[in-house]
């Protein structure tokens, strides 16, 4: 599906390609976002949770209050598209499609403000870190629910792969929890040529990866989603040197806190018994870093009536298969009733298709124009303007 964008959310869009920074360093970002805002009529406050903004729009005199959240922040990656509105920041891009995602609510805040068509007020947040995890929370801890209340909260990702325009959402578990580990093994260290004098880290290392394998495929119901993975492997061995120490490092992803729960025990009870067999010592450090993101059946209900009046039934999937990637929009999700769903960005590389986090990803302006519609269906069906004027 082909639409015009709106000029002015390509422009914004460009400009913040152009000028991308890291999490909870987005202050020329929460700037820009500010100026916007104040241009189209609202009075932003800014500094929320670090380089937060939230604006807000009210018409009528209705109680209900929605939110619209965008995230700000890049990634440290040097950018190589060649556009013209590629990065200036060497080191830093904007490779996930957050510069889209602010676009998109801009578009919806200067609608909204223009055309009202609403009974409510309309909150319009824009989160930093979200990268890192912390983002989120830091707004919440900042007052955001009681500084400004909402019912409900609703976003937008977007997802190469999927046809360009189509929104895809699901209730419950969308996107999956991130949690961190670094597994530390102490052996004994020695020659190479002598092994059978050392307690060898490598080799407990080694079964220890292979054997966090089967938690899932073992220990994890069929029917739950789960994945563990081992993505660094460290020595402080030399040549010629079979190292004291190994440290293992990577992430788990699930959806279920039972699930969250069992990954991290079996993991602990494995490095335990693997490191004892081979007379070592081992610490495992495992944190929590993103919330899965959960979705609320009356927001995805809402969300799934909205995009079907924008984009046509054939576009939309309400039940589309999750996705364990994590997203710190589900701390909000843990807050208050919220709906998160993926906007395609286009299926082949160079137009949409090119994966999120790479080197060459762009976000497709083509689908700005859906996102800001979707947007202003979902507040004016969610706030219904159903004041009447009385004609002498």
């Amino acid at each position: 599906m082909k639409t015009s964008p709106t000029p002015d959310a390509v422009s914004w869009r460009h400009h913040l390609h152009r000028h991308p920074e890291t999490g909870f360093q987005e202050v020329a970002t929460s700037q820009y976002i500010a100026e916007v805002l104040t241009a189209i009529g609202l009075e932003p406050v800014t500094g929320v949770g670090g380089t937060g903004v939230v604006a807000s729009v009210t018409r009528g005199t209705g109680s209900g209050a929605i939110g619209l959240r965008a995230d700000m922040d890049g990634l440290p990656i040097d950018e190589r598209t060649g556009l013209l509105y590629a990065s200036e920041h060497p080191g830093r891009m904007h490779a996930c499609g957050h510069d889209g995602h602010m676009a998109m609510v801009l578009g919806a805040a200067a609608r909204l403000q223009a055309e009202g068509g609403f009974d409510g007020t309309v909150r319009f947040v824009f989160q930093p870190a979200e990268e890192h995890g912390l983002g989120a929370k830091a707004m919440l801890a900042d007052g955001l629910l009681e500084r400004f209340p909402m019912d409900s909260l609703f976003g937008l990702h977007s997802m190469p792969g999927l046809a360009a325009g189509h929104i895809h959402t699901r209730i419950g578990g969308l996107m999956a929890s991130e949690d961190n580990f670094e597994i530390r093994i102490t052996g004994r260290g020695g020659h190479a040529a002598r092994p059978q004098m050392v307690i060898d880290p490598i080799i407990i290392g080694s079964e220890i990866v292979l054997a966090l394998q089967t938690i899932v495929s073992r220990n994890v119901d069929p029917a739950q989603s789960a994945v563990v993975s081992c993505t660094e492997f460290l020595t402080d061995g030399a040549r010629n040197a079979i190292p004291g120490e190994v440290v293992i490092k990577g992430d788990t992803r699930s959806f279920d806190p039972v699930v969250q729960t069992l990954l991290e025990d079996r993991m602990r009870q494995i490095c335990a018994g693997i490191a004892a067999a081979h007379g070592a010592t081992c610490t495992v450090t495992y944190t929590h870093e993103f919330e899965p993101t959960v979705n609320d059946a009356q927001c995805v209900s809402a969300a799934v009536t909205a995009a079907t009046a924008v984009v046509g039934a054939d576009r939309v999937d309400g039940n589309c298969l999750p996705w364990l990637a994590s997203e710190d929009f589900g701390a909000f999700g843990r807050a208050i009733p919220a709906c998160f769903a993926l906007i395609g960005n286009g299926t082949q590389p160079g137009a949409g298709g090119t994966p999120l986090h790479s080197r060459d990803y762009d976000f497709n302006d083509e689908v700005l124009e859906i996102g800001i519609s979707y947007y202003v269906e979902l507040i004016k069906s969610l706030l219904p303007d159903t004041r009447t004027v009385h004609v002498p």
